[in-house]
């Protein structure tokens, strides 16, 4: 594994927080850093599940605009993982073995596809292990 780094949805949910201003600074930290190294990583599943949800909440309060600055800007130089044949079998592995959800398969079998080291989420039980993956909830 690698330096590299996996964020999950939450992560760019909370950047736009204003009721957890303490979660906010982290997540934006986060991200920040994630763009200026090079190291964070994500998948489209992020992609999807961030306008998802930014859509369905009053959390991300972002226009049409906002949102296509938003993914250009912050999602597009992150994206490293793209939805495949592979990944699936990976993501069906997973589930299968750790008793994941579908979606939260999709995002392990994401991050050790990129090569990262760490996956930084809260949904995810803090210091569990996918392999030489480790989960890192950064709230705590």
């Amino acid at each position: 594994m690698s330096d590299s780094y996996f964020l999950d949805t939450n992560i760019f949910i909370y950047t736009f927080d204003t009721a957890s201003p303490v979660k906010a600074a982290r997540a934006s930290a986060l991200v920040y850093e994630a763009i200026e190294s090079g190291a964070g990583k994500i998948s489209y599943q992020v992609v999807q599940e961030f306008f998802s949800a930014s859509a369905k909440s009053n959390r991300c309060p972002l226009n049409a605009i906002e949102s296509a600055v938003f993914l250009t800007q912050v999602l597009e130089p992150l994206l490293a993982v793209q939805s495949s044949v592979p990944l699936f079998a990976s993501a069906l592995l997973q589930r299968e073995s750790r008793m994941l959800s579908w979606y939260d398969s999709l995002i392990v079998a994401a991050a050790l596809e990129a090569g990262c080291s760490i996956l930084y989420s809260e949904d995810f039980q803090h210091g569990q292990q996918f392999g030489s993956l480790r989960v890192v909830n950064p709230f705590l």
